[in-house]
Parts: structure tokens; C-alpha cells; sequence
């Protein structure tokens, strides 16, 4: 079986904008290939160094000729179509050997890189990959902070080993252009830049992303300090450098209309358990508000707005929100777990449903609840029918807590507690664990899962005949079985599930 062939671009010279996949390649290859010129010196392997590793064969090709002089008989192109030649029959015999052979290339490989000679004369007889890399061009534009192109406009890009004549053509009809291979051809550039009347318009940019940047108006160059490695910039003339921008504490909300509120939910504790729309909702926002514990998982931002609140104010906490998105302002209202389980959705609705907040719009943002944080702990307790029911007393009396616990457990379905205890909240558990074992086996399995997916967290299965009150608090949640929960023991660790199917 033949090695693969990879074209890997590297980027503008920095190692860390070497792509993830780059350096994946680089670093699982059999035999890495670069150019260099006759000093044997490579750019290329620079940059990649970081990513390469020991054992792996190094194939160096090395150019037999830096200028347009030489004596091979047929000439220039005579003697490097000879080169490109040598090297592919190298290299072919590393890919006969079933090695996956990595040809190094600062920037992009198919971009003016020297890769494509060595992919035209092999990709047709082995597989061939090509890892694009940030170039050169690009490289240059991050380093002078000038926009290239916008709107319609053309970007042309110029080697300048073109004639003159031919460069001062395209520079003069060019929204914005790159002119590459300086070095030698430094001078004709400039003189091209001068004719096309762009001098005043064009950048140099040497090294881009490297700790031996330079930028500079090009007509204050000196012309024998170009190296092979900078190239010449005309930026958009849309992008000229703007004026001074307000700073972040200066900005107000847009008093043509109405914000919005999002309600968001955090899910039960850190950035993996966020989903992706719930990250977009909160960068988006100009203004979070929440409980206080909760607010402080999401990571400061200087532009944002922050109103930390205490835990039992959440109608005026849904109150505040409105008011402020009635002003114009974008409202992230932040939920622990899902904001529509034992959480802020309702509060926030039941507010804007007042005539006053008419015009202003709600959306509610899932999150992955607390109950389903602890079930995967454990493996699949919910894996039938379920419910959700909290043993606080604040909002509801403990009449109508009880008689519910008695409808789910009567109607044997698997029941996850939420806000089980608090300081001043101890007997609510033991009550419901004895109204449970009136209608379940003392053997029936029980979760409790404390502080899951935080640093605190614990996860214990017990029964409800060994089930322990004082083990649990606030933090904690109860996954109480059914009759068909089954609990086992499998690799050292408790597993809990629930069938699909239910006994006829």
C-alpha cells in the first residue's frame, strides 16, 4: 500500500497560525519535505518545528540556482524542471514505501507556493491532501489592520517579477492590490506604484506575523532592506483610517425601539453544558441580569452591563429586565439549568404579559437541566415515563407537594426532586421519602446528585430504605426509581436505567 501525499500550507511565518489540522499532519507523517535555497536554511521547517517529532525523515530540497542565471542547457526553466523532477522521484520513493510524505510550504501550498510542481507530478499516481494555510496576503492586511477589499470592490494580486510596464497596468485600474515576490524586484515596483500614480497609496509589510515584522509607507523603504519574504499592500480606499470610535462606556442603546429580553439557560454548571445558541444569545446581549452565583459563570465583559441580584426577587429581577429592554437595550436574563424548569422563564413572562410591556419581545433559550445532569451520571434512571416535582414549600403549600408526590408515586412513574432542602428547609425529604414507601419497594433505587458537573460534585445510589436526609442539600437533586429501575455495578462504578418497556 502507497503513502499519501499532503500539501501543508503553514501560514505567514508565526507556528500558532499553523492550522489544528496542519499540525496534526505534520506531526503523524512518516517523512517531512522543504525547500530551501543553497544556504540550506528553510522557512518552511521554522515554522513547523514545534509540531514535528523524533524518528521522522527529513527530506531537504534544495534549490540548485537563486537567480535567472545559469548554465544548464536549457536554461532557467531547463534547470529547475530538472530539480522539480529530482525531488518528485525522491519523494515518490518514500510514497512507494508506504510512508505518508508531508511537503512543508509557507502560506498556502497553491498559492504562488512551490508544493504545486511537486503536486502536478505526483497527485495523478498517489492520493494527494491538501492542507490550505493562511496566507501571505492575509498575513500582511492583519499586520497593517487595513481592510483589503469591501462591498464590490477587486482584489488583484501581482508577482512582481511581472515587467514594469505590465505592473503599472494593473496597479493603475486596481481597487486594491497585493504585489508579492519583492526582494530583487523592489525597485521595478516602486517605479511601477510611482507610474500608476498608487506610491502614496501603497504599504510595505516584511515578515508579516513574525517577530521581524516591519510596516511602512513603501516610498520609505530602502529598496536594498527588502528581503524575498514582504510585499507590497494597496488597501481599499473605502477603508481609509477612520476616525476615532466611542469607547465601550460611551455607547447607548438604540432609543428608536424596543430591545429584547433572552431568557437564557446555563445549564447546570460550566461552558460544556452551554449550548451554542445560549453562548450566541449572551455575547450578544449589551445587558445581563441574574441571581448572583449564576451571573458570575459567565465570564466579565467590559462592553456588558451586569445587575447581580439576591435569589427571591425574581419578579422584580423580570421587572428590571423589561424596563431596561422597553429602553432599547439588549437583555440576557441568565438561568441556572433549563429557565423553564423551577426557573426564570415563568417569571420573566408572567411579568411581560402586563399591558406595559406589550412591545417588548421575549425568547427563552433551553439549557440542559439539572435532572438530566444527574441521570447521565448514572446512566438512563429517566429512560420511562417521569416527572419533575419540587419539594419547596415557599411558592405552594406542602399539602399540594404531598398530594403530588402521591399521584406520581401511585402512578409508579420515576420522579426527579429538585430544591429538596435548604438551612431552614430539613424535614420536607424524610416526609416525602416515607409518602414514596407507600407505594414503592424499600429496595427501589435512588440518585442523589450533588454539585454535578461542578467541582463539588457528588453522586451517590442508594434505595429508599437506606436513603439518608441529612445527606442532602439545596444543591442537591433526587432521581427517585420506579418499579422497573433497575441498579447494577458495572467497571467499579454504579449504573442505574429505567427499560422502555413497561410490564403488561
Amino acid at each position: 500500500m502507497t503513502g499519501k501525499l499532503y500539501g501543508v500550507g503553514l501560514g505567514p511565518g508565526d507556528p500558532e497560525l499553523v492550522t489544528v489540522k496542519a499540525a496534526r499532519i505534520i506531526g503523524e507523517a512518516g517523512v517531512i519535505a522543504y525547500h530551501s535555497a543553497r544556504h540550506g536554511r528553510s522557512i518552511a521547517r521554522s515554522i513547523a518545528a514545534p509540531y514535528l517529532r523524533e524518528g521522522q525523515i527529513e527530506e531537504l530540497l534544495m534549490y540548485p540556482i537563486t537567480t535567472e542565471t545559469t548554465d544548464h542547457p536549457g536554461g532557467y526553466r531547463g534547470a529547475l524542471d530538472d530539480f522539480y523532477a529530482d525531488c518528485a522521484s525522491r519523494l515518490a520513493a518514500h510514497l512507494d514505501a508506504g510512508r505518508d510524505v508531508v511537503v512543508l510550504a509557507e502560506g498556502d501550498p497553491l498559492f504562488y507556493g512551490s508544493y504545486m510542481h511537486m503536486h502536478k507530478r505526483l497527485a495523478g499516481r498517489y492520493e494527494a491532501e491538501v492542507v490550505p494555510g493562511v496566507t501571505s496576503v492575509s498575513g500582511a492586511s492583519a499586520a497593517l489592520a487595513r481592510p483589503l477589499v469591501e462591498a464590490e470592490e477587486v482584489l488583484t494580486v501581482l508577482p512582481g517579477t511581472l515587467p514594469e510596464e505590465v505592473l503599472a497596468a494593473h496597479l493603475g485600474s486596481a481597487d486594491a492590490a497585493a504585489v508579492l515576490k519583492l526582494g530583487r524586484t523592489f525597485p521595478k515596483v516602486r517605479a511601477a506604484l510611482e507610474s500608476a500614480g498608487r506610491l502614496d497609496e501603497a504599504w510595505y509589510v516584511e515578515r508579516a506575523s513574525t517577530g521581524d515584522e516591519r510596516v511602512l509607507p513603501l516610498k520609505d523603504v530602502d529598496p536594498a532592506s527588502a528581503p524575498y519574504f514582504s510585499l507590497a499592500l494597496i488597501p481599499s480606499p473605502l477603508n481609509a483610517p477612520a476616525a476615532r470610535q466611542a469607547p465601550a462606556d460611551e455607547a447607548t442603546v438604540d432609543a428608536a425601539g424596543p430591545g429584547e429580553v433572552v431568557v437564557v439557560g446555563l445549564g447546570p454548571a460550566g461552558r460544556p453544558w452551554l449550548t451554542p445558541e445560549a453562548q450566541e444569545a449572551l455575547t450578544a446581549a449589551d445587558t445581563l441580569i441574574g441571581y448572583g452565583p449564576y451571573l458570575a459563570r459567565v465570564p466579565e465583559n467590559p462592553r456588558q452591563r451586569r445587575f447581580p441580584t439576591d435569589n427571591r426577587v425574581e419578579a422584580e429581577r423580570a421587572a428590571h429586565a423589561l424596563d431596561l429592554a422597553k429602553e432599547g437595550a439588549r437583555v440576557a436574563v441568565v438561568s441556572s439549568g433549563d429557565p423553564g424548569v423551577f426557573a426564570m422563564a415563568s417569571a420573566v413572562l408572567e411579568v411581560a404579559a402586563e399591558p406595559r410591556y406589550a412591545e417588548v419581545g421575549v425568547r427563552v433559550l433551553p439549557g440542559l437541566t439539572a435532572a438530566q445532569a444527574v441521570a447521565s451520571r448514572v446512566g438512563a434512571p429517566l429512560g420511562h415515563d417521569f416527572c419533575i416535582l419540587s419539594l419547596s414549600d415557599i411558592l405552594k403549600p406542602w399539602d399540594v407537594v404531598a398530594a403530588r408526590i402521591t399521584a406520581a408515586a401511585s402512578a409508579d412513574m420515576v420522579v426527579a426532586l429538585y430544591n429538596p432542602a435548604s438551612k431552614s428547609r430539613l424535614w420536607q425529604v424524610d416526609a416525602a421519602r416515607k409518602l414514596f414507601l407507600e407505594h414503592r419497594a424499600p429496595t427501589t433505587p435512588v440518585v442523589l446528585g450533588r454539585d454535578v458537573g461542578g467541582p463539588a460534585e457528588q453522586v451517590t445510589v442508594t434505595t429508599l430504605a437506606d436513603l439518608d436526609p441529612t445527606q442532602v442539600d439545596m444543591r442537591t437533586l433526587l432521581i427517585i426509581g420506579s418499579s422497573t429501575t433497575r441498579a447494577l455495578h458495572r467497571h467499579g462504578r454504579p449504573l442505574v436505567y429505567t427499560p422502555r418497556r413497561y410490564p403488561a
